[in-house]
């Protein structure tokens, strides 16, 4: 039995993953429906599935390779401030973009709550299951290289924007998340992978970025009344979409104008 299921995953690597992410994260979606379970996904579903498949297909020096990118924290100062800074600048750009659209100018007060962002920053970032910092062991340093290396980076990213997406479902059916996240969601994709490629594939510095976009998404949306929420993820979602494709141009173009290349976007 063991080696039978041995060869299957190995034989369908990315299916066998697939399933045991959904598996592992939506095993408490039943109990949350009936009241038995305050949350209703498992946020390290996807982290529990890789280490599962790669035990499985290549063993105990794989899986440490996996743990020790989850801890690589010698990459270039700016990609920390990436991490940090970025999240914010997306989302304020987005709220900047709700006000010019109508939505009234926040209360002072609640503006003056930005600091809840740090605590909620670091207990996304370092419990477990709360928040999507965790997901991203399983969605980047396993499944995206995986899929990156028989297709080009843009195929492999989608492939895994709509696997993420799915992945979602039952935030999205119990409410939780907003349909109009779906678009943030995709948008975001294409930027954790973008940072993930050019900071050295350190899944830590994809975590903090993760962390903090989650911290930020519980202040920003504070800040205005239920009529203007829903438009702000998907100006968030605009927002993500424009900054990679102008992110992608600008890496052409910087690596015909040295140093300038260099100093942006050496690996």
């Amino acid at each position: 039995m063991m080696t039978f299921l041995s060869t299957t995953v190995k034989r369908y690597p990315f299916a066998t993953f697939v399933l045991l992410a959904y598996a592992f994260s939506w095993w408490m979606w039943p109990l949350y429906a009936l009241d038995m379970l305050p949350a209703v996904i498992v946020g390290f579903g996807p982290f529990l599935a890789a280490v599962t498949v790669l035990a499985l297909t290549a063993g105990r020096p794989a899986v440490e390779e996996l743990l020790r990118q989850m801890v690589q924290w010698r990459v270039a100062v700016r990609w920390y401030i990436v991490a940090l800074g970025l999240p914010l600048l997306i989302t304020g750009l987005a709220a900047a973009l709700n006000i010019l659209l109508g939505a009234p100018v926040p209360d002072p007060e609640k503006l003056a709550n930005w600091p809840s962002m740090l605590p909620a920053f670091l207990m996304l970032l370092l419990v477990p299951g709360i928040g999507g910092a965790w997901e991203k062991p399983g969605w980047r340093g396993y499944v995206l290289p995986k899929l990156a290396n028989q297709r080009t980076q843009l195929v492999a990213g989608l492939i895994l924007a709509v696997v993420i997406a799915g992945w979602h479902l039952p935030l999205f059916l119990t409410g939780i998340i907003h349909p109009a996240d779906l678009l943030f969601l995709v948008g975001t994709v294409s930027i954790f992978n973008l940072v993930y490629y050019y900071a050295k594939r350190s899944v830590l510095i994809i975590m903090i970025f993760h962390a903090m976009n989650n911290a930020v998404g519980q202040f920003f949306p504070s800040l205005f009344s239920d009529d203007y929420v829903a438009q702000l993820p998907m100006l968030q979602g605009a927002v993500c979409a424009i900054f990679a494709l102008i992110t992608s141009r600008a890496k052409w173009l910087f690596s015909t104008f040295q140093p300038i290349g260099r100093l942006l976007y050496a690996r």
